[in-house]
């Protein structure tokens, strides 16, 4: 029997995907002035496309399993990007952009940490009775 519904389960993964997402944008204003640093950025759709190309890791547990194949990368969706320009130092963060990356995901972020208190407080009251 599951106690939370999947909508519970979907936000928390929204919300791990926005903590990686944050760490990603933090690196990359914090490394704006790095030499040869190259600009980061976090997709689930390249994330996905990686895991179907190398294969599912999967650990065996019984004799009986079935073997996969494959490695996986352990990126969690983090790729450094290739279609930036570079500064005249060789680094390729636009500072502009991940400001507006930062405000961006925070809105995401404020949005799924209201919808999944309002889960939890639907949770309470029915709890509670309705009272």
């Amino acid at each position: 029997m599951k106690l939370f519904s999947n909508s519970i389960t979907t936000l928390e993964r929204a919300l791990d995907y926005s903590s990686v997402k944050q760490k990603v944008i933090s690196q990359n204003i914090a490394n704006a002035d790095t030499p040869n640093y190259k600009a980061k950025d976090v997709s689930f759709k390249n994330m996905l496309q990686q895991e179907k190309e190398l294969g599912l890791n999967a650990c065996k547990t019984d004799s009986r399993h079935f073997d996969f194949y494959g490695s996986s990368s352990g990126t969690n969706g983090v790729y450094t990007r290739n279609d930036v320009q570079y500064n005249h130092n060789g680094n390729s963060v636009d500072v502009d952009k991940e400001m507006s990356d930062l405000a961006t995901n925070q809105i995401y972020y404020n949005a799924l940490t209201e919808r999944i208190s309002g889960k939890f407080q639907t949770l309470h009251s029915v709890i509670k009775g309705g009272r």
